[in-house]
């Protein structure tokens, strides 16, 4: 077993639980439809960090010749992996009374899942310009997009609706620069 699959067995363990997640909540929001108050950017938002998880995951393939390796690496890309599971973990509502409030559940506790994507695209340019050997300029351009957003989100709740917009937008565009 080389190291990146030593590495990458555990990160896509993180991932695995995140991607279950969102699946298993979309599942119990299917069940209890009519208990469920559906909101479309919610949606738009749990199917951004789906985007999210599979773009790391991608990303790690992408790491297969990298020789590197050292415990920080494997640190940070546990890390990372660790801030996908809790913006996925946050991303819709899981309420114990059995009301889901979409839209409400972003513009409270959904801003833990903003929160967590920070921590993510505040990784993103050590991973870019340290093991992938990208551009420094670019590697920290596009991700301030993102701290952005997310900074936004935390910061003005009411905006949630349109800002997912973008950050479904500013997913599916780093989905295709990365692919």
């Amino acid at each position: 077993m080389t190291q990146h699959e030593y590495i990458f067995v555990t990160v896509s363990i993180v991932l695995g639980l995140a991607m279950t997640r969102i699946l298993n909540v979309v599942g119990d929001l299917t069940r209890h439809h009519r208990q469920v108050k559906f909101h479309w950017s919610t949606a738009i938002w749990g199917m951004s960090i789906m985007i999210f998880i599979l773009q790391l995951w991608w990303m790690g393939w992408g790491l297969r010749d990298f020789s590197g390796w050292t415990f920080r690496h494997f640190v940070v890309l546990i890390f990372a992996s660790i801030c996908i599971y809790g913006a996925a973990e946050m991303a819709f509502p899981d309420s114990e009374d059995g009301s889901y409030d979409m839209l409400l559940h972003s513009q409270s506790q959904g801003r833990l899942s903003a929160l967590a994507m920070l921590a993510y695209f505040l990784i993103g340019p050590y991973v870019n310009i340290v093991m992938f050997s990208n551009p420094v300029s670019l590697s920290i351009a596009v991700p301030s997009v993102g701290i952005l957003l997310m900074i936004l989100v935390m910061a003005i709740p009411r905006w949630f609706q349109i800002l997912s917009v973008f950050f479904a937008a500013y997913s599916l565009l780093l989905l295709y620069v990365t692919v």
